[in-house]
């Protein structure tokens, strides 16, 4: 297809030619919602084909019904020049040097306010163009491991990037940032946790929800935020680095293995869970929240284990599951199986027969609950005794995606199903806590009264 309808198919394609408009027009458009002024901007291969996207001028994208559209008037054109104007990255030998790392997404970029057109930046000059305030924290170096939609991560993709943090450790850095689409940023925080132990460096990972072309965008916040904590932090853990509060005031970090994508779009996603964030963090200084971290260290050691099975799987249960989908798993050759169970850990009784024939197998099979908060509590009912009867073993208080990632690398460290519950069940980096902050739960729940007047008191 041809770049100046760039995306666009039918019906759209033939309201575009009919107009005598196309992509980079900046055009005044007359529809039956109202009138509307902006640049028409190129779509993915997978859009719908029934929408016109104008970037407006106060910034925001809106995609209008191609069956809404009355009239399309020429005003002008604005072609995209999708190279960032390089700047070279200030070398100071007085400031650490940081290492970025990309794995795929937009860590940073810039909007090119003529056209529209977000071009994304990685190379330290571009990142130096878009978000100069870099500088003042670190020497900064980049190097793109590969470039996936955080969905296609996976074993592969985890073992590489815990290899290349490992070299540069030992190169000398300060710090490490991995940059990292969000969907499933916390499936890898949580495999890294476990790949790199005792790393005398923090291990930064940070993305953004929203991106650059919109004014809402954390793209640059959370930048400053990681490069800060990569280089001043004394907290040697993998942390993910994101937007704290609705407002700009600050980022948090969370462990990366007690930290969970929430929310679909909310910049204020990632929420620690079970527990509290490791520290608060804005341009000026960070702010631990709690004393029990590693801390940095000067030496260059780091132990570095890849070693995962892939053949372990989460199964969500729901009323009326039936055994076919845990016999599946049993006949394709899984080695092992977290459920996310209901309440204290549960699943109905029609699955037993599975469950038993999975523990005869010598498959792995480890509960987790679907309230996140809370812990796997399998002696109270009946339902649990008998589960555990069957083999089923308990996973304290892990994540459905933390006790999934752990027991993908137990399970790549030894066949013993023995050594393996040893290990699932030994704190590692922090996935296992004693107890639960009396107020982490209660605090995140909104439109209580005494809640919103605690929350207002804040803001004062």
């Amino acid at each position: 297809m041809s770049d100046r309808y760039k995306g666009y198919r039918e019906p759209t394609l033939s309201k575009l030619k009919e107009q005598g408009v196309q992509v980079w027009s900046d055009v005044e458009m007359e529809t039956s919602r109202g009138a509307f002024k902006g640049i028409i901007l190129p779509r993915s291969e997978t859009a719908d084909a029934r929408h016109i996207v104008l970037k407006l001028h106060n910034g925001y994208n809106v995609g209008l019904a191609v069956d809404t559209v009355e009239k399309i008037v020429e005003v002008g054109r604005k072609e995209a020049h999708y190279k960032i104007p390089e700047k070279e990255f200030p070398s100071d030998p007085t400031k650490p040097n940081v290492k970025l790392l990309g794995t795929g997404g937009t860590i940073a970029s810039r909007l090119d306010y003529r056209t529209g057109a977000v071009i994304p930046a990685f190379s330290p000059g571009e990142l130096y163009g878009s978000v100069p305030e870099l500088a003042d924290y670190c020497n900064l170096s980049t190097e793109k491991l590969y470039g996936v939609f955080s969905e296609n991560m996976g074993p592969e993709q985890y073992i590489r990037t815990a290899k290349a943090i490992g070299e540069e450790i030992k190169k000398g850095v300060r710090g490490v940032m991995i940059g990292h689409g969000t969907d499933t940023m916390h499936h890898t925080a949580a495999i890294l946790s476990f790949m790199i132990q005792d790393s005398p460096v923090p291990i930064v990972m940070v993305g953004s929800q929203r991106s650059s072309d919109r004014p809402s965008s954390d793209a640059a916040l959370n930048l400053i935020h990681a490069v800060k904590t990569a280089a001043e932090s004394d907290i040697a853990e993998v942390m993910v680095c994101m937007f704290g509060p609705t407002s700009d005031q600050y980022g948090l970090l969370h462990r990366g293995t007690r930290v969970r994508k929430m929310h679909s779009s909310y910049r204020s996603t990632f929420r620690t869970v079970g527990d509290i964030p490791l520290a608060m963090v804005n341009r000026e200084k960070i702010t631990p929240l709690r004393s029990d971290y590693r801390r940095r260290r000067n030496d260059r050691n780091v132990k570095i284990n890849t070693a995962f099975e892939e053949k372990v799987s989460i199964v969500y249960y729901y009323p009326n599951m039936r055994p076919d989908i845990i016999e599946a798993l049993i006949d394709n050759g899984y080695r092992g199986i977290v459920i996310a169970g209901t309440g204290l850990g549960h699943v109905n009784k029609p699955l037993y027969p599975a469950l038993k024939r999975a523990n005869e197998k010598g498959i792995a099979v480890y509960m987790t609950v679907q309230t996140l908060w809370g812990y796997v509590q399998m002696y109270v009912y009946e339902t649990g005794r008998e589960m555990m009867q069957l083999g089923v073993i308990p996973a304290a208080n892990m994540l459905p995606e933390a006790a999934y990632v752990k027991l993908g690398w137990a399970l790549g460290q030894t066949d013993d199903l023995k050594k393996v519950e040893e290990i699932m069940l030994t704190p590692i980096a922090g996935e296992i806590t004693e107890r639960e902050p009396y107020n982490g739960y209660l605090i995140y729940q909104g439109g209580i009264p005494e809640v919103e007047d605690f929350l207002r008191t804040i803001k004062r």
